[in-house]
């Protein structure tokens, strides 16, 4: 086990951030997410401030999420870029199979990816799911183990609406971006599990809540389905751009003054 000290030395030099003549975009970056870090409060500012940067970092990573394992050994979503992402997630945790419930798990692959979801045999419920759900490849990795729990706390997962849009050059970026978020975690206790989970709960209730609305006006107006109309709404929030709850909630408001474009 990594002594206190070790664990302060380690840390201390990670996060040195000299700005050598010469350094280039990537190093920037990393340098300017460090610095962003030792300054993020709790728990759920150094997961959002990650997921800010991997979405600039991994340029094809079109939907970010964290993965954490729960005291219980529950896998749960405590912040991510879309709700696409926490369907994707979800499905994962539901069916037992896909790369963050593997690369989580502190007895799995670590890194775990798949450039064409497509044809990706290893994950024979989830991928069909992920495909629907417009996702062709996906991305994840293992935070690193270390204090204060001396296992693996869950992955870092990145997904790609193309197929061949990840590749090895951005798991080398996502490794980096896990051990920052690894040690951030770590050593950043404003607000513990319990209470991450909680707040992120009440952020998907009152999502889902304005979601089920949403679906419900489209279902009305256009004599669809549930999953029907949910796909109505997701392909919406990609072609415009907006996040899906977003989108929900501007609908349900003025349901009475727009509508949403036909396929």
């Amino acid at each position: 086990m990594t002594s206190e000290h070790e664990w302060q030395r380690d840390k201390a030099a990670f996060t040195a951030t000299p700005q050598a003549p010469g350094t280039g975009p990537l190093a920037r970056q990393f340098a300017e997410l460090t610095t962003s870090l030792l300054t993020a409060p709790t728990v759920e500012d150094v997961l959002r401030r990650v997921l800010e940067a991997t979405t600039l970092m991994v340029p094809a990573a079109d939907l970010a999420s964290f993965t954490l394992i729960g005291p219980d050994g529950q896998f749960h979503t405590p912040a991510e870029t879309g709700e696409v992402a926490i369907e994707l997630d979800r499905l994962q945790y539901r069916f037992g199979e896909g790369p963050c419930v593997e690369s989580a798990d502190p007895a799995g692959p670590a890194v775990a990816i798949a450039p064409d979801l497509a044809d990706e045999p290893r994950w024979p419920r989830w991928a069909p799911g992920a495909v629907e759900l417009g996702v062709g490849s996906v991305l994840s990795t293992a935070l690193i183990p270390g204090p204060p729990t001396g296992r693996s706390a869950g992955a870092l997962n990145v997904y790609g609406r193309s197929p061949n849009g990840l590749d090895e050059a951005d798991r080398d970026v996502l490794l980096l971006l896990a051990t920052h978020a690894s040690l951030a975690i770590a050593r950043t206790d404003a607000v513990t599990r319990a209470e991450l989970q909680a707040a992120h709960l009440r952020t998907a209730i009152d999502s889902r809540d304005v979601i089920g609305q949403a679906k419900g006006i489209i279902m009305a107006r256009r004599g669809v389905t549930a999953g029907e109309a949910f796909d109505v709404l997701r392909r919406t929030s990609q072609d415009l751009n907006v996040k899906l709850a977003e989108l929900a909630e501007t609908l349900a408001a003025r349901h009475k003054e727009i509508d949403l474009p036909s396929r």
